[in-house]
């Protein structure tokens, strides 16, 4: 029964591809082995482009039948790994191109920011403009800080907001990406700034969540508090 249903699977497939063959599909088992053969045949046209049918129709046949092989085991195993490599260096450069792409345009959205009024750039690159200036003190990196944030992509997409979730987040300075380190501590206490961070300090080639490889990053940035350390208790 299992070599009937996987017979009816592959070639039901390769029936699809060719718009000439006809397949009964009187029977349960006929429907069925059709219905499987759709979902079977999509995935095969995604994962072996070019693959020809005609030559796998030959291998299926012959491995089923029992008939002598034209491929020793060992030289099917070779191609099949072989395939498989190229397919992985493949993703690989394409993986490696659009994160090329990305840096690319994040550095050209930040250089423009950088024209606009108000936007200072320091030494590393990070672009941060004041929207509201406080009056208390500036943290240090070691310190533990209060904020509501938002962060934005950019082409716009919000991936993390404080403010959606309706409470402030705690965190020590020195435990976040590079941009966040340097420029929280620009901020006196009761700030609201907007950082434009370039992928380098942010989360670079290996990206995080929603946020892609090489992305340069957007945050809007209020420091609420710096919070002081808790005493240990007396002896």
């Amino acid at each position: 029964m299992k070599k009937t249903l996987v017979a009816a699977l592959v070639m039901s497939s390769i029936s699809m591809a060719q718009a000439d063959d006809h397949v009964e599909l009187d029977s349960k088992e006929q429907k069925l082995g059709y219905a499987i053969g759709t979902m079977f045949g999509g995935r095969m046209a995604s994962d072996f482009d070019g693959l020809d049918l005609e030559a796998f129709k030959a291998g299926f046949e012959d491995s089923f039948k029992g008939n002598e092989p034209q491929m020793t085991m060992e030289e099917v195993q070779t191609t099949i790994q072989t395939f498989q490599q190229e397919q992985m260096e493949k993703a690989q450069r394409e993986q490696a191109e659009l994160a090329e792409k990305a840096k690319a345009e994040g550095q050209a959205w930040i250089d423009e920011k950088a024209e606009e009024d108000g936007v200072m750039v320091t030494e590393s690159g990070l672009a941060y403009k004041v929207i509201t200036e406080g009056d208390g003190d500036k943290p240090s990196e070691t310190d533990t800080v209060k904020v509501n944030y938002e962060g934005k992509l950019i082409d716009g997409t919000v991936f993390d907001s404080s403010y959606e979730r309706g409470e402030p987040i705690s965190f020590p300075l020195n435990q976040v990406i590079p941009g966040w380190t340097e420029g929280v501590q620009l901020m006196p206490v009761g700030s609201k700034y907007e950082f434009y961070i370039p992928s380098d300090l942010a989360y670079g080639p290996g990206g995080t969540g929603p946020i892609p490889p090489n992305a340069a990053l957007q945050f809007t940035v209020e420091l609420l508090d710096i919070e002081q350390p808790e005493e240990a208790p007396a002896e």
